[in-house]
């Protein structure tokens, strides 16, 4: 049993498909029952198309939201054509949290084996906001939730934690 105090995290989610609506979005779905059910709060939700233009500017938008948090778009994480997901995060990022892929992979390869080199899930920082771009399958955001982001959205989590450092993410513009 932890000492601190549970301290709740305003997240967006962003679905990127050109054909779901929120309607059938279940992996949009699967997020904000995990986010909700953690305690954390849902600040936006949204669907858009795969163009990465779009997707890198509402991740721009989203991340100078001071209700934000942390942002995280499922879908595009793939190898085809129209999966630009990654390419639209890592335009925005400030940093990127490498790890994340790597620990990602891990727990995919546990569960579906080899086919976890497909995915280019990744994780960055730009304006003191976390920005985590997942795979569209319900498993994959499940996955990525349970495995990863519970534990590092639990101010209450040992040894660390992405809640404790949240302050001092744009700790580099007080210094100018």
């Amino acid at each position: 049993m932890s000492d601190r105090e549970f301290i709740p995290v305003r997240f967006a989610v962003l679905t990127v498909s050109d054909t779901r609506t929120i309607a059938d979005d279940k992996s949009g779905d699967l997020l904000v029952e995990r986010i909700k059910g953690a305690g954390h709060e849902l600040s936006a939700r949204e669907i858009l198309r795969d163009d990465q233009d779009a997707i890198a500017a509402r991740l721009r938008e989203w991340s100078n939201d001071v209700h934000i948090d942390a942002i995280i778009s499922t879908g595009g994480t793939g190898l085809t054509g129209r999966d630009v997901s990654v390419e639209a995060h890592q335009s925005v990022y400030e940093k990127e949290i490498t790890a994340f892929s790597t620990v990602f992979t891990i727990i995919s390869m546990e569960k579906i084996g080899t086919s976890a080199v497909q995915s280019r899930a990744t994780a960055g920082v730009a304006n003191g906001t976390y920005m985590f771009a997942l795979p569209g399958s319900t498993s994959a955001c499940r996955d990525a939730w349970d495995g990863i982001l519970a534990a590092q959205f639990d101010y209450r989590h040992r040894p660390c934690n992405f809640v404790e450092i949240m302050p001092r993410l744009n700790e580099h513009l007080r210094r100018k």
